[in-house]
């Protein structure tokens, strides 16, 4: 009888620390899961832009996706100079890139060409002088967009140099876009003195990769 009991005694504790391992596995598994959603919030690079509709220059990070990392999404903000208006202006830009494919230029991979990139992004400035909605002062329908909120598109290459890792950054890219935005579109159409040149501006960047 006191055989019977160890055993039923013992077979319990079995299925109890069985079960106990199977729940510890589940919630590791659960724990490294949410651990890895939160780790794809970390921004993989940072990024200065010059010019491009967003400021005088543009300072933000991003992150890169897809099965060859030929996704990009940017959040940068600007520096708008005051030039000749009232004051200096923030802007605040969200982009998004793809970058189709990827040319080794020499056998260890050190340099890298992107011979295409596709950008689209809106750009937003912040101040008083800038409006969504034409104020009151002006005549009804005088400004037939906001002045505050521009759609872009822009079309570039990029070099890429790998390095050993030094610090975060193990790669730093130099790329420069050529791009308009709507407003310059719609006045291509409607003004016969512009040509397409006018409405393209160059910019010029540097993006540096940690991860």
């Amino acid at each position: 009888m006191k055989w019977f009991i160890f055993k039923c005694i013992g077979c319990g504790c079995l299925v109890f620390m069985t079960v106990f391992a199977d729940a510890q596995t589940r919630h590791e598994r659960l724990q490294e899961k949410y651990q890895s959603n939160w780790a794809k919030l970390v921004p993989r690079y940072n990024k200065v832009q010059f010019a491009g509709e967003m400021g005088l220059f543009s300072l933000g990070c991003g992150w890169d996706y897809g099965k060859k990392r030929q996704w990009e999404t940017d959040i940068l903000f600007g520096y708008l100079p005051k030039f000749e208006g009232k004051e200096w202006h923030i802007t605040f830009t969200l982009k998004e890139n793809y970058i189709p494919w990827r040319v080794n230029l020499n056998e260890r991979k050190k340099w890298v060409l992107e011979p295409f990139t596709a950008s689209l992004y809106i750009n937003k400035i912040f101040g008083n002088e800038f409006w969504t909605k034409e104020p009151d002062k002006y005549p009804e329908k005088y400004y037939n967009v906001a002045t505050n909120l521009r759609f872009n598109i822009a079309f570039g290459q990029r070099i890429r140099f790998n390095w050993d890792p030094r610090g975060l950054s193990d790669h730093i890219t130099f790329f420069y876009e050529v791009g308009t935005n709507d407003l310059y579109i719609i006045s291509y159409f409607t003004n016969k003195y512009l040509s397409i040149t006018d409405i393209f501006s160059l910019s010029l960047g540097l993006k540096f990769q940690f991860l």
